[in-house]
């Protein structure tokens, strides 16, 4: 069967007529992606920056955290572009939107423990329990904070020791900040003789803090009997001092007190145990030791 002529050239020119419409049309969505592409990545760039700058003007936002959020500012509006880009060109975007929404929840099971020291991160960065340059103990992770990411802390321990702390671990336990408050107290507890003139060595400990600039006068020191030992009178010398001066401050007034007890004759007794045997009873079969009072 032979085709005509004429119907040959009207069908291709429909066919012409359709490829020009469709090429149009496909033409238009692909300059509108284009369009939308360069658009979202100028806008996710520019929100990216007025997150970041919104949230460095609030107090107690701290950088680590400003980022982060500013980041997923970006990636939200990439996120956003991306799926209307490929509406435009008739796909359905709602399975699209379902497949990602498994995905994320499947990288969410498979990371639970690295999402979990995120967000232990996160509140970290925002309460701001301890922050970088402070001695912290947190259940037994101890050290100066060095530096606080969005997954783990790093502290430099009191003997030098490189310490890396998961976020989590340190959000969950009890923190015990010894840098934060400007002054800390100190009770000073030496145990002297019964024999021995318990004022007096309550006078030498009062001069020692008075005369060291770093007690704080008020709260004013004090000296007091804290406790009646086995063989000791425990006088203690309770003082304040600012938290920069506190560990120095200790060792060197133990070191004057001790030297200043010895210089006026106070004795620092040391561990010793008095036993007492009595005879034998007629029969040889007991012998009983007492134990006197144990000096410490």
């Amino acid at each position: 069967m032979e085709l005509d002529p004429a119907e040959m050239i009207t069908t291709a020119e429909a066919l012409w007529r359709d490829l020009s419409a469709l090429a149009i049309s496909y033409a238009f969505s692909a300059l509108g992606a284009l369009l939308l592409i360069v658009i979202g990545i100028f806008a996710a760039r520019l929100f990216e920056g007025w997150t970041r700058a919104a949230l460095g003007r609030l107090p107690g936002i701290d950088e680590t955290l400003s980022r982060f959020l500013s980041k997923i500012v970006r990636y939200a509006i990439l996120i956003l572009v991306g799926v209307t880009v490929l509406a435009q060109f008739g796909v359905q975007t709602a399975s699209i939107i379902a497949a990602l929404g498994a995905a994320g929840l499947a990288i969410g099971l498979a990371l639970q423990g690295t999402l979990q020291n995120i967000a232990a991160g996160i509140m970290l960065l925002v309460l701001k329990p301890f922050r970088v340059g402070e001695y912290i103990d947190a259940g037994g992770i101890a050290g100066t904070v060095e530096e606080i990411g969005l997954f783990a802390t790093e502290l430099k321990a009191a003997d030098g020791v490189y310490v890396m702390a998961p976020n989590s671990e340190l959000w969950n336990k009890p923190v015990t900040n010894y840098s934060r408050n400007a002054v800390r107290r100190n009770d000073i507890a030496i145990g002297i003789g019964y024999d021995d003139d318990i004022d007096l060595a309550q006078k030498l400990l009062m001069n020692l803090a008075t005369a060291d600039n770093r007690v704080l006068a008020a709260p004013a020191p004090e000296t007091f009997v804290g406790a009646l030992g086995d063989s000791a009178v425990l006088v203690t010398l309770r003082y304040w001092t600012s938290t920069g001066d506190y560990w120095q401050a200790s060792l060197d007034l133990r070191k004057a007190a001790k030297e200043a007890f010895d210089a006026h004759g106070i004795s620092i007794p040391f561990p010793q145990r008095q036993i007492y045997v009595t005879p034998a009873d007629a029969a040889g079969q007991s012998t009983q030791i007492s134990q006197g009072r144990a000096k410490v």
